[in-house]
């Protein structure tokens, strides 16, 4: 009997969208256009809140594209932004915000985050907030995660507002806190307050190849993606970009009723159990991820054929880690980190109805450790953001991947228990058009 993991050539074409369902430039963007938002502030001063800031640290790749621009619909692009001052929770050998500091005018570090909001008076002196707690040295709790103080930071940012009697746009860099409750207080504090919120990691908005798109009001079934990294770190890539895909289902998005999260031999088990009844998930979904890799491993010693089988996966990667998710639609969806096996992440969707899935890589671009061009898309939305005042997507996606995040660490942590989530109960309608990078 064959393995059901080897990949055929039939397979690698069976990952391609069926016929009518590939979104591309010419089809999605020719559509008409809904007005463009009113700028409310025509270069917003910005002022940088961050952990650290070093060489291809997210503050160097976002705060440098603001700084000095990027490449953007092929011409060098500078934001109409102006980054007034940072505040630098931790400076390790290497970091960069003294030198910029000293570089560009009127760029200052403050000591405190009161301080960089106020530019040193008694009032709110700036126009828009960037939270960036990601990197530095942070405890680690027993769950596995970084107690990074994105959720500190935020509060002392509401002080600020609240004692200036108005608040200006706020973005956060990744998901909202590794505290789901302190999670849900940010949004719910910025909706109280009323002043713009919005989060996102870079991956759901980058490029994707190929440029499919679930269309609006359709009925899904499953969906699957594959990704590298760790828990409570890239997981959240993976699983917002999940969530940009399957927020379009018919009805919009209706919530999280369980999760469970497996790893090591209990992943290759589900692998055995090859459908999601059984206790794993569709196979085919994989191989259509799989189909769009640009950074599958490459053959090894041992290899008779294109892709891995079962066996091989063992090999190849050490400590497989899958979250199992049911939505309260019905809807179904597993997110897989296989280090060893991929360096990017691609996402695969089954439609009711289909014979082949809807699959597509999130491209990085290039070299992703040197030339980290998905950020570019990333500073283009932020700064539209700032300037209209208007949420790129939904808040509530990132506060659903955010959930998902810590109930997948909880699982893992209780050793992969299923866990009823009451607490991802979070209903909400995704935009018309989706904002990833098209050209």
């Amino acid at each position: 009997m064959s393995d059901p993991l080897v990949i055929s050539r039939r397979s690698l074409l069976a990952g391609l969208p069926a016929a009518g369902l590939l979104t591309l430039a010419h089809g999605a963007d020719a559509a008409p256009q809904a007005a463009a938002p009113e700028i409310k502030v025509q270069r917003p001063k910005v002022a940088a809140l961050l952990t650290e800031f070093r060489k291809l640290s997210h503050a160097e790749v976002i705060l440098d594209r603001i700084l000095e621009g990027f490449g953007w619909e092929s011409q060098h692009y500078r934001p109409q932004l102006e980054l007034v001052s940072m505040y630098v929770d931790q400076f390790p050998e290497g970091e960069l915000s003294r030198e910029r500091d000293a570089r560009f005018d009127p760029l200052k570090i403050y000591p405190t985050i009161a301080q960089a909001l106020t530019l040193g008076g008694d009032k709110l002196a700036v126009d828009a907030v960037l939270i960036i707690g990601e990197h530095g040295q942070y405890k680690v709790n027993e769950k596995g995660q970084t107690l990074y103080p994105r959720y500190e930071f935020f509060q002392q940012t509401v002080d600020v507002f609240r004692s200036s009697g108005r608040g200006v746009p706020v973005f956060n860099d990744k998901h909202l806190s590794w505290n789901f409750d302190w999670a849900r207080e940010m949004v719910d504090t910025a909706r109280k307050m009323n002043f713009p919120f919005w989060a996102s990691s870079s991956v759901p908005i980058t490029w994707r190849l190929p440029q499919i798109e679930v269309p609006l009001g359709a009925e899904v079934t499953e969906a699957l993606a594959v990704g590298n990294g760790n828990p409570d770190s890239y997981d959240y890539h993976a699983l917002e970009t999940l969530q940009a895909l399957l927020e379009r289902r018919k009805g919009g998005e209706t919530g999280v009723k369980r999760v469970q999260a497996l790893r090591g031999d209990a992943v290759w088990k589900a692998f055995e159990a090859g459908s999601w009844s059984a206790g794993g998930w569709d196979p085919a979904l994989f191989e259509a991820c799989l189909c769009r890799s640009h950074q599958l491993a490459p053959a090894r010693e041992g290899f008779n054929h294109v892709y891995p089988t079962l066996a091989d996966l063992r090999r190849m990667v050490a400590d497989p880690v899958a979250y199992r998710i049911e939505y309260a639609d019905g809807t179904r969806s597993t997110m897989l980190l296989m280090n060893g096996l991929v360096g990017d992440i691609t996402c695969a969707i089954q439609l009711k109805g289909q014979a082949e899935p809807l699959s597509s890589l999130f491209y990085l671009g290039g070299d992703h450790e040197t030339q980290p061009h998905n950020f570019d898309a990333l500073v283009w939305h932020i700064e539209q953001f700032y300037r209209t005042h208007q949420l790129p997507c939904p808040i509530e996606r990132n506060l659903l991947a955010t959930g998902l995040v810590w109930a997948g660490v909880e699982s893992l942590s209780r050793g992969g228990a299923v866990l009823e989530t009451p607490e991802l109960a979070i209903r909400y309608q995704p935009r018309a058009e989706s904002i990833y990078r098209r050209t």
